[in-house]
């Protein structure tokens, strides 16, 4: 399939700069960029951008895709009893159907934020990795093994899914530091040893979790992570509201990624993560919107402007945070976390994951500054395209995924009640 998008403004998120012209994509990759000019190239798909802009789309570096069938369903509560008395005894009752149906959702959720890639951290990898084949979707799986878990287990599915269709891959991953006993920690360092892979978890997400590690070990969650070997390679957190000098150190010491997560946070009045300081330091960051139980939305326009307004708010500085290292951690920076580094801009040999803004609409005018309009003033409704691995999977307000979207809503809802109902 060869594409031409012609008229367009082409934003770099690493060069923060616009240009004019048109971008072509051959197969899955990006082949121009630039001027009009002539070419023996006969496209299958011409659109006229009508003056939009181009842009890579946005990563989505921590969620819980399946984790729709709870949305609005357990709102209001406090953490340990919305999590150990709502989510958890629902949570047991999923299996893969489920977990295929809710996944489905999500993604036509993901399509209409302008998402192309996400790092999902769930249950039943072989149903998940279905329905992000099936609809075309580019996915990071992360492991969450904990408890009893074994590490065996955890290597089998990084081999499995490493080898399988390239549109999904696998990184290593416990869910916690807290839900992990010490022996499978250990496990999981050699792992990373082995095949010099990194890890991913969350990671001080709240100060119950530090205080408690703390008492535990009398070190902070990245720190008995770090003394055991988990990070040898490489990895990150989820959340990281809650980091100790120590544990900054550690951070840029092993090039750790910080993903947070604003929404779910304030939500769930878990804290506000230090971003203006990670800024300073060069710890290195991105966003994700966490799971729709506890966010609800799964909206990367929602989740940049917390970012920013958090961090003005929380150091009393209007100049904190400014929209263009945002926007870089959207997009870029998810990238990179999840390993994506063929797809994390716009450059001519890169995959073509790439979303179309609709500059028409009034929230983005006028043109005084393009970034600026994107992260402060953007929204869903400005999402005119989404291009995943080449493909057209979102335009206009339909969806090319495989099925129609009311397909897709009457299984989920369904299966919600069916569940319920046990």
């Amino acid at each position: 399939m060869t594409i031409r998008l012609y008229n367009a403004k082409i934003l770099s998120v690493e060069e923060m700069r616009i240009s004019e012209g048109e971008l072509w994509i051959e197969d899955n990759k990006i082949s121009y960029i630039g001027d009009r000019k002539d070419s023996d190239c006969t496209f299958d798909r011409e659109i006229d951008i009508r003056g939009n802009l181009l842009m890579p789309s946005f990563k989505n570096a921590h969620s819980h895709s399946a984790m729709t069938f709870l949305r609005s369903y357990a709102d209001d509560l406090p953490l340990q009893e919305w999590l150990f008395q709502k989510v958890f005894p629902q949570e047991a009752k999923l299996n893969g159907d489920r977990i295929y149906k809710f996944t489905r959702l999500a993604i036509l959720e993901y399509l209409t934020s302008g998402i192309t890639s996400v790092f999902d951290m769930y249950f039943y990898a072989d149903d998940y990795y279905s329905a992000c084949v099936d609809s075309g979707f580019r996915s990071v799986m992360c492991g969450g093994i904990c408890g009893d878990d074994k590490a065996q287990d955890l290597e089998d599915r990084f081999v499995k899914f490493n080898r399988l269709d390239p549109i999904v891959s696998y990184k290593l991953g416990i869910h916690s530091e807290y839900l992990c006993p010490l022996p499978l920690i250990k496990d999981v360092a050699a792992l990373a040893e082995k095949y010099k892979a990194p890890v991913y978890m969350h990671n001080s997400e709240t100060q119950r979790e530090v205080d408690e590690c703390i008492g535990r070990y009398g070190k902070t969650p990245t720190e008995v992570l770090y003394d055991n070997g988990i990070f040898e390679y490489g990895g990150g957190g989820f959340h990281c509201n809650f980091l100790s000098d120590r544990d900054f150190e550690i951070f840029k010491e092993k090039g750790l990624w910080a993903v947070t997560n604003p929404s779910s946070n304030l939500k769930l009045a878990s804290g506000i993560a230090p971003i203006c300081r990670m800024l300073g330091e060069n710890v290195n960051l991105a966003i994700g919107t966490d799971g729709a139980a506890s966010n609800n939305c799964l909206d990367m326009f929602r989740e940049m402007f917390l970012v920013t307004a958090l961090q003005k708010y929380a150091t009393g500085d209007a100049a904190a945070c400014p929209a263009g290292d945002v926007l870089k951690m959207a997009v870029s920076g998810g990238a990179k976390a999840m390993g994506l580094y063929d797809c994390d801009d716009l450059k001519v040999g890169k995959i073509a994951d790439i979303i179309e803004i609709d500059l028409s609409q009034p929230n983005m005018q006028p043109l005084h500054n393009i970034v600026k309009n994107v992260v402060y003033s953007g929204s869903k409704q400005n999402v005119k395209m989404t291009v995943c691995n080449g493909k057209i999977l979102y335009r206009d307000g339909e969806f090319f995924i495989g099925e129609a979207p009311e397909k897709i809503y009457e299984q989920a809802n369904a299966a919600v009640r069916e569940l319920l109902s046990e």
